[in-house]
């Protein structure tokens, strides 16, 4: 349930405001007890964690940059004068990096600093007589905690502290904690073996998603396809016409009404987002992500993308629509690079198992090996949404001057239960509560299109057209459907077979095309909502052009390697 920023029921809102990666969401969590709920900032989409204890309501807000333009820091920084009680979080290990970039943004409002990874530095009375210099100039309390096992006398102080309301005097201290401490360097950071081990955890998700969530599928589908073929016969042969539109649309031997698609939203697509919401949530909570980050930022820069932006393109592979609201966080000058990304090159729940299904047939009724074209599929894939971006991406992103979204190293921990799910919770409930209702629109949608006859034309005009990518003029229909909802490639494996003869480049041909032509209706619903219809039309009309184009090439080139 949504709420005003500025809307509480509560006795006291408390902002909490910090750098990225300092502890934050972690620390409010442990210091309620209680999970996050959400709410919107006002006037914005952008969805920020809220937590309440008995007598307060603490409001988690995004890391903040302040190097960054993004829209997430806007928006925090924003906050700001909305509110007086603030809850400051620092990192112990950065402490006078922190303070003077995040002091100035505070002075003059009432609240308290929590230091968090205490448990990194010495222990001992100079660190406490630090902190009490630190407090004394500041004129607020500044607390030491390891949030990740926050005791009863931390929650105590903090309590204690916000109910004093001092306020922060001074935007600079002369003050210094004096030290700095970085993790030492590990094999992300060694030159070589760096960004191989880089690219290979970046990958894992989709291996462990394709390998691993598509397994569990495979068992599970017989199994509910055989509850829901009485259903559907039923429904078939005796209700009325208008509900068997919606619920059983079917295209030849296909069926892509709700009871017939809605099973493979939960046993194929729902997996998927699962695993793939706990892996990169594990990469969170430890602190991987950003040394894969770090690791990768020189490699992806000349592509229009921060080392930042990675993770949020690889998001795409479980569920496009997580992926591209993340894109919030993004710089102003990377954030249409990623959102490119993600809508060209992320293979999203939907479109991978059926586009494993497909190459899998096409496979074995060409006489390849199983292995060769999804390896083909994916390279080229690849390849052409790095050429995509290098041609498409802004000057000031590809700069190597441009250092706004450059991170930095943290430290690795092992990710707690609590952690984890917090960091997962939140892609699986944008699946369900935001993918999931427009997948049901877009169903419906489709089927009465298919009904009066307006996807049938559209498979036909386009049929002749076929030929410039050396396809027959059937495969002008998975195309389209693909278009609408890419689980409408599995058209080109109607039968359990083939749908019609086509050589083993032909299918990657017509696989890469359904795939890459458009980003779904859900994806670019997403999209123009988080920018505006404008942008978007320009994103699919460039996104056609590209699509067409290399689809051509690997039509007719293709030819020379299988």
């Amino acid at each position: 349930m949504s709420h005003s920023l500025a809307t509480s029921s509560v006795t006291r809102t408390i902002l909490v405001i910090g750098k990225e990666s300092v502890g934050k969401s972690q620390l409010v969590s442990s210091l309620t007890g209680h999970a996050a709920g959400e709410m919107n900032f006002r006037g914005s989409t952008v969805v920020v964690e809220r937590y309440k204890s008995e007598d307060a309501e603490y409001i988690d807000t995004p890391g903040i940059l302040r190097s960054s333009d993004s829209e997430t820091t806007r928006l925090a920084l924003n906050a700001l004068d909305e509110h007086d009680v603030v809850l400051l979080v620092v990192q112990a290990t950065s402490l006078d990096q922190d303070l003077t970039e995040m002091l100035p943004l505070v002075v003059g409002k009432h609240g308290a600093v929590v230091v968090t990874y205490c448990d990194k530095i010495q222990p001992g009375e100079a660190a406490h007589e630090a902190f009490e210099r630190l407090s004394a100039e500041a004129g607020v309390e500044f607390i030491p905690v390891d949030a990740r096992k926050l005791s009863d006398r931390n929650r105590q102080e903090i309590t204690h502290a916000l109910k004093k309301r001092t306020t922060f005097q001074r935007a600079a201290l002369t003050a210094r904690a004096g030290w700095r401490i970085e993790p030492k360097p590990g094999l992300l950071e060694h030159r070589i073996i760096g960004p191989v081990l880089a690219i290979f955890l970046l990958v894992l998700p989709a291996l462990a998603t394709i390998y691993g969530a598509n397994t569990v599928a495979d068992q599970l589908h017989p199994i509910v396809a055989s509850w829901l073929e009485p259903v559907i016969a039923t429904v078939n042969a005796t209700w009325p016409t208008w509900l068997k539109i919606v619920l059983t649309a079917q295209e030849g031997e296909f069926g892509y009404g709700l009871l017939n698609m809605g099973p493979f939203l939960l046993v194929w697509a729902l997996p998927t987002v699962l695993m793939f919401a706990l892996i990169l949530g594990a990469y969170k909570a430890s602190g991987l992500i950003e040394r894969i980050n770090v690791t990768l930022h020189p490699l992806v820069r000349p592509f229009g993308l921060s080392g930042r932006d990675v993770v949020r393109v690889m998001m795409g592979f479980g569920c496009n629509v997580p992926a591209v609201i993340s894109t919030r966080s993004c710089s102003t000058c990377s954030r249409g690079s990623a959102i490119s990304a993600i809508a060209f090159g992320s293979a999203c729940s939907y479109q991978l198992p059926a586009t494993l299904a497909v190459l899998s047939v096409a496979a074995t009724a060409t006489g390849t090996q199983p292995v060769v074209l999804p390896f083909l599929f994916l390279g080229y894939l690849l390849v052409t949404t790095l050429i995509y971006l290098r041609l498409t991406s802004g000057a000031q992103a590809r700069s190597s001057l441009n250092v706004l979204m450059t991170p930095s190293r943290p430290f690795m921990q092992w990710p707690t239960v609590s952690a984890l799910w917090r960091e997962a919770s939140g892609t699986i409930r944008q699946f369900l509560l935001q993918a999931m209702p427009v997948f049901v629109l877009i169903c419906v949608v489709a089927s009465l299109l298919a009904y009066i006859g307006v996807l049938d034309l559209a498979s036909r005009v386009l049929g002749p057209v076929m030929s410039l990518f050396d396809l027959p003029a059937q495969a002008a229909l998975p195309i389209v459907m693909a278009s609408v909802r890419k689980d409408g490639i599995f058209l080109l494996a109607a039968d359990d077979g083939l749908a019609f003869p086509m050589t083993a480049v032909q299918v990657l041909v017509a696989v890469y095309l359904a795939g890459v032509l458009l980003p779904c209706l859900v994806t670019a619903l997403t999209i123009a909502r988080e920018t505006d219809w404008k942008t978007t039309s320009r994103l699919l009309a460039r996104q056609v052009g590209f699509a067409v184009l290399f689809a051509v090439i690997l039509a007719w080139g293709g030819k020379w390697l299988l």
